[in-house]
């Protein structure tokens, strides 16, 4: 019951951390897990063009593995290829925690990411897929 009542507050606190999430950058989101960058006003970027496969990353769940698309040097689009799906919480962590990394690496131009709490091994495990998604960019 407490590990019940864990995860719910642990999913609440990723939506809640998703609404206040500053949102200078317009994102659409599909259901694949893709998250794009619509705003064209980041700087000249250092990438180039073209798309990027991470390496597949042990999430502890799971795998995560993204694909980054890199547009006029700039990263434009991060999709998760795989993701941690075959436990209830980890679907609910990961569909809550995705799209906001993705963002926040698209307005940062980089894999390096704050942690979602309550997604450490997912954040962690997106950081190191694109990072070496990017790497291949340079």
């Amino acid at each position: 019951m407490k590990k019940l009542v864990f995860a719910v507050l642990v999913v609440l606190a990723v939506i809640i951390y998703g609404a206040f999430k500053n949102k200078e950058m317009s994102v659409t989101a599909s259901n694949a897990g893709s998250v794009s960058a619509s705003n064209g006003n980041s700087p000249s970027g250092s990438y180039k063009d073209g798309t990027y496969t991470g390496s597949p990353e042990d999430a502890f769940y799971g795998t995560i593995q993204v694909q980054a698309t890199v547009s006029g040097g700039k990263l434009s689009n991060v999709q998760f290829l795989q993701a941690p799906n075959d436990r209830g919480t980890s679907i609910m962590i990961n569909q809550q925690a995705d799209p906001m990394l993705a963002q926040e690496a698209i307005q940062a131009q980089s894999p390096q990411v704050s942690i979602v709490s309550g997604a450490t091994d997912s954040s962690q495990a997106f950081i190191q897929s694109l990072a070496a998604a990017l790497s291949q960019a340079h």
